[in-house]
C-alpha cells in the first residue's frame, strides 16, 4: 500500500488477529519487467475485469529504472495469482497528454477505479538521488495502459501513496506528498507532508475529471535519505468508519484522521492509534477484512496488525535478508479478493509474495 488497495469490504471490527490465519509465505513471480525497471512499490488487487486488466490480479508499479535510480521507474506490471506476469504499461515520460514536473518515477500511490482507470503517482528524479526530486503528478491510464491525462498542482507534491473510494460517479483519492520543503532541508526533519482528498467524477470512456482537492492532513514529518530517496506519510487505508489511517513512518506511528470522506479542513497529523513496539517504520497500509490496520515495516521486514483501537495484536517475519535483515524490503501490501491472503512486495528480490 502503500497500498495502498480500496476500502476493504464490510465488516466488523475486531480484536481477533487476521495475520494468526496465515502461516505460508509463497514467491508468486518476478515484477522485473523486460526494460529492467525494479523496487516494486504500488501494489493493487484489481476488483473487475475491464480492456488488459483482470480480476484478481495484481498490478504492481516499479519506482526505479534497470540501473537502479530511485524516481526513474517507468512500468506498471500485472501478476496473476498463477504468477503471469505482464507489462501493463511502460510511460514515456516524453510523450505525456499533459504537465508532469520532473518526469516520471512510479510510486507507491496506485489505485484502479471503476471502468479500470488506472491512477499512479510520480515522484521523478533525473539521476536517482533527491537533490533533484521534482512535484510530480498523478497519471490517469485507460484500462489499455495509455496514459490520458496527468493531475497537477493544488497540492500534489511528490504524491506517495494513495487509497481510493468510489461511490455513484465520483470516485475519492486520498493522496500522501512527501516532497514540501523536503528537498530544501537537506535531510532534516521538515514537518509538512500532507493528505490531500483529490475528489474525481466519472465520465464513462473519458477520463475522469477532477473537481476539488481539500487538504485533510497536514503536518507529518518528512525528510529526504540517502536510502529510501524521501521518507515521509506513507501507506493510507479508508476504516469502515470513515476513518482514514496514515502511516507516519518518521514518527514510527499508526495515525487516523476522522470523516476522511466528508471533512473539509484539515485534521493536522490526526490523532495517534499506536506507536513504537512492534512498529519499525511502516511503509505500507492495508484495512485486513476484519477492520484491523496492516502495516509492513521498513526497518525490519515484518508485518504489523494493529486494532483501531491502539492495540497491536499479531505481527510476523515477511523478509529476513539483507544488514540489518529485513530492512528496506517492504512497501506496497493489499489484501487479496477472497480476503483470505495478503500479496506484499520484496523490494529485496524484486518480487510479489503472498502471505496464506
Amino acid at each position: 500500500m502503500g497500498t495502498a488497495a480500496a476500502a476493504a469490504p464490510a465488516a466488523a471490527v475486531s480484536d481477533g488477529a487476521f495475520l494468526h490465519g496465515l502461516t505460508t509465505i509463497d514467491k508468486v513471480a518476478s515484477t522485473v519487467p523486460a526494460n529492467g525497471d525494479q523496487n516494486p512499490y504500488g501494489t493493487v488487487v484489481i476488483k473487475h475485469d475491464a480492456g488488459d486488466l483482470h480480476q484478481g490480479n495484481v498490478l504492481i508499479s516499479n519506482f526505479n529504472n534497470g540501473q537502479n535510480q530511485q524516481g526513474t521507474g517507468t512500468t506498471l506490471v500485472q501478476v496473476s495469482p498463477q504468477g503471469t506476469a505482464t507489462v501493463f504499461a511502460q510511460i514515456d515520460p516524453a510523450h505525456l497528454p499533459g504537465p508532469c514536473p520532473g518526469g516520471v518515477g512510479l510510486t507507491t500511490a496506485l489505485s484502479v477505479l471503476p471502468g479500470g482507470w488506472v491512477v499512479v503517482g510520480s515522484l521523478p528524479t533525473s539521476d536517482g538521488t533527491s537533490a533533484t526530486a521534482q512535484a510530480g503528478c498523478l497519471l490517469v491510464l485507460d484500462n489499455h495502459g495509455t496514459v490520458k491525462e496527468t493531475l497537477t498542482g493544488d497540492g500534489i507534491n511528490g504524491p506517495w501513496d494513495m487509497t481510493a473510494v468510489s461511490h455513484e460517479d465520483h470516485t475519492d483519492l486520498f493522496v500522501t506528498n512527501v516532497l514540501n520543503g523536503t528537498v530544501a532541508g537537506g535531510g532534516k526533519e521538515v514537518d509538512r507532508g500532507t493528505v490531500l482528498r483529490i475528489t474525481l467524477k466519472d465520465h464513462g470512456d473519458q477520463p475522469p475529471e477532477r473537481v476539488k482537492t481539500t487538504e485533510i492532513g497536514s503536518g507529518f514529518a518528512q525528510k529526504t535519505d540517502p536510502n529510501a530517496l524521501v521518507i515521509g506519510p506513507t501507506g493510507v487505508g479508508l476504516g469502515e468508519d470513515g476513518t482514514l489511517y496514515v502511516a507516519d513512518t518518521v514518527k514510527n506511528r499508526i495515525t487516523a484522521i476522522p470523516r476522511a470522506v466528508e471533512r473539509e479542513d484539515s485534521a493536522g497529523t490526526g490523532h495517534v492509534v499506536s506507536t513504537d513496539h512492534h512498529l519499525n517504520g511502516p511503509l505500507g497500509l492495508a484495512i485486513a477484512p476484519n477492520g484491523n490496520i496492516l502495516t509492513v515495516n521498513g526497518g525490519d521486514g515484518k508485518i504489523v496488525e494493529t486494532t483501531p483501537g491502539g492495540k497491536q495484536v499479531a505481527h510476523r517475519l515477511l523478509d529476513s535478508s539483507g544488514n540489518p535483515p529485513g530492512a528496506g524490503a517492504l512497501f506496497g501490501l493489499a489484501v487479496d479478493q477472497d480476503c483470505d491472503s495478503v500479496y506484499f512486495v520484496d523490494d529485496a528480490t524484486n518480487f510479489l509474495n503472498v502471505l496464506h
